[in-house]
Parts: C-alpha cells; structure tokens; sequence
C-alpha cells in the first residue's frame, strides 16, 4: 500500500507520539516531527511531506505563521491545523492562511484519520477549504 508521508508538527512530545501510534496502521506514514512552527517550515523544505497536521499554538513560531510560509513556497502544501476546544478565532485564522481543515483537541482517533484522509481527497479533487 502506498503511505502518504505526515509531518507531525506540536510542541508537547506526547501529542506527537499519540498521533503517531493513531496512524501507525493507516495509510498515513508519520515521515518527520517538529516541535514548533520554525522547525516545521525547514521540516517541510527537507521532507516534502504528502500532508502536515500541526498545533497552532507553540513557542518560537506559532502554527498559523508556519501555514503562511509554508503555503508561500508551497502553495499546494496540504496541511490540518490542530487546536484546543474554543479557539475558533485562531482556527479561522489558520484556515484563512492557508490550512485545509482543523482537528480539535482531544480528539478521537477515527476523527483525525477522517480528517486526513478527507484533505487527500479533496486535494485530489482540487478544492480548497474542508468542511468536516
């Protein structure tokens, strides 16, 4: 089977070890970690991953500023931004920089292999903004 290579992007380890063991047994392979929104703009150039799923708050430089440059180099990077439960002003400005779709945290294994596999589709298809 052919893996869609992730890059797993947040600043609390154990999220990033979570959301590894989630797909694990999926179709997503986690290809590379970051552990703040510098790291995984140079993560991203290096790896080119297929897909990025990162937190939106973290040091250094937060989620929403690493979308921007991301998708500047990469216009057709695909990338889920994760955020805590009542953050909806930082997720629209995430989703107006450039992410696809938002997982919210905590969140539930099958939702976030729903979510991915739900960007790689409509990617394919060539659209823009999710709805899940």
């Amino acid at each position: 089977m052919n893996r869609f290579r992730t890059l797993v992007v947040d600043d609390a380890v154990f999220v990033r070890r979570a959301i590894a063991q989630i797909l694990r047994p999926s179709e997503f392979e986690v290809v590379g970690e970051a552990s703040n929104g510098k790291e995984a703009v140079q993560e991203y150039r290096r790896l080119q991953p297929d897909v990025v799923l990162m937190d939106i708050m973290m040091p250094e430089m937060n989620g929403i500023e690493a979308v921007r440059q991301i998708k500047q180099e990469h216009p057709d990077a695909r990338i889920v931004m994760c955020s805590a439960l009542g953050q909806e002003k930082v997720i629209i400005e995430a989703l107006s920089a450039g992410a696809l779709d938002f997982i919210v945290k905590p969140f539930l294994p099958d939702k976030v292999l729903a979510t991915l596999r739900h960007v790689m589709r409509l990617s394919q298809k060539g659209g823009e903004h999710c709805d899940t």
